[in-house]
């Protein structure tokens, strides 16, 4: 006959583990809530005229910062557990965040982190350093943020500012556009250098070539109408 200890040990540990799953959702969902804020606030951009975005800047450092507190709980939490095997609850979530820290230093925020004066956008070592955590682990089980994520990440970035440089003409921002499509066409050259072979991220990244063509498209509309301020077109 079997021995019940067998399934009696597999229930503990089952349990185990259902434990460590709401824990880890607890904190994750209070990530999303704060990250759903983070995202209001960042989306004043889109109205808001670019001398005037400081207030907006400070506002959305205030709700970034507030989850990277969360990060750090997770953090805490999913250093002590297999780190694939739970990944899965907030890669979303962290891809979001890390999206808004790009933006949000496009726009000209958190410039204490930025490895240069004139960069647009920070690197996953600069993301790291911001949110105290490790990046691209490879010798370690521990929470980390991975290359996925934060490639993943910059792809969220483009596709939002495709969506500024639209509203942008909107506020009669006419400059803002052209320089819109400069950064992202070099951002788009960088992808064309990687060999891909995740498939969800291989799929994002060919999507980034629909993102420079509509900015292309605002761009060139602007130029027909000589609306852009002259340098700025190249």
């Amino acid at each position: 006959m079997i021995d019940r200890a067998i399934f009696e040990s597999l229930q503990t540990k089952i349990d185990e583990e259902a434990t460590v799953r709401d824990e880890l959702r607890d904190i994750v969902q209070n990530l999303a809530r704060k990250g759903r804020s983070t995202q209001a606030a960042l989306s004043r951009a889109h109205s808001t005229p670019a001398a005037q975005l400081t207030p907006v800047l400070e506002d959305v450092t205030k709700e970034i910062i507030s989850q990277k507190e969360e990060v750090s709980r997770l953090k805490t939490v999913a250093d002590k557990h297999p780190f694939y095997k739970y990944n899965g609850a907030w890669t979303r979530d962290l891809q979001n965040l890390v999206a808004s820290i790009e933006l949000t230093a496009w726009l000209g925020g958190f410039k204490e982190y930025k490895g240069s004066e004139n960069a647009s956008f920070l690197t996953i070592e600069e993301v790291g350093k911001f949110l105290e955590i490790p990046v691209n682990l490879k010798e370690e089980d521990a929470f980390h943020l991975t290359l996925e994520e934060y490639l993943l990440a910059l792809i969220s970035m483009i596709e939002e500012l495709a969506r500024l440089a639209v509203n942008s003409v909107t506020l009669g921002d006419y400059g803002r556009p052209a320089l819109i499509g400069n950064f992202m066409k070099e951002l788009f050259n960088g992808f064309q250098l990687l060999n891909l072979k995740n498939d969800t991220l291989r799929k994002r990244s060919d999507a980034i070539k629909y993102s420079v063509k509509k900015v292309e498209d605002v761009v060139y509309d602007l130029s027909l109408r000589n609306l852009i301020p002259k340098g700025q077109g190249v």
